[in-house]
């Protein structure tokens, strides 16, 4: 089996919930699995502060794509700088992800079909096609599907659809 060689890879900072982070994760997507765990050894460990023979890294597939989560500690945490954008062909997709990625998470919906998950990572869950309506020739139309995603939590497709159409 060949492996697909993907050049750029995101690398997430947890405190310690790589490995939980990265099963749950999986868990929610098509087409993802775990694929390999480092540890800490003596010299790592020591630099680090962490306990020899914990997880370091988490290597996992999500829908495809290559991520490591890396078990680094309280210095860096996550913000909405940086957010996972999840594209959805329909509503019932947006309406899963949606559900399955605040799964344990204190309500952390914010506007614009973003959301944070119960480890702090920011996600974007919105329909593809509203590539297409914000790219649109049509000024019109594109001021108004702006002004209906920013009345959003959760993104509505069939609004949009309706805003887009006038």
């Amino acid at each position: 089996m060949t492996t697909r060689f993907q050049r750029i890879t995101p690398f997430l900072w947890f405190d310690h919930q790589a490995e939980e982070a990265a099963r749950f994760y999986v868990s929610v997507f098509p087409r993802s699995r775990m694929l390999a765990t480092t540890r800490y050894a003596s010299a790592s460990a020591a630099a680090s502060g962490r306990a020899e023979g914990s997880v370091m890294t988490v290597d996992f597939e999500l829908d495809g794509e290559r991520i490591t989560a890396l078990n680094g500690g309280p210095v860096f945490t996550f913000t909405e700088a940086v957010s996972l954008v999840v594209r959805c062909r329909s509503q019932e997709e947006i309406d899963d992800y949606w559900e399955r990625l605040l799964e344990g998470a204190a309500v952390q919906s914010g506007q614009c079909g973003w959301l944070k998950d119960r480890f702090g990572l920011s996600w974007q869950v919105v329909p593809e096609e509203m590539i297409a309506m914000l790219t649109s020739d049509d000024a019109a139309s594109v001021a108004r599907v702006h002004a209906a995603i920013m009345g959003m939590t959760k993104l509505d497709l069939q609004a949009l659809r309706q805003a887009a159409a006038g």
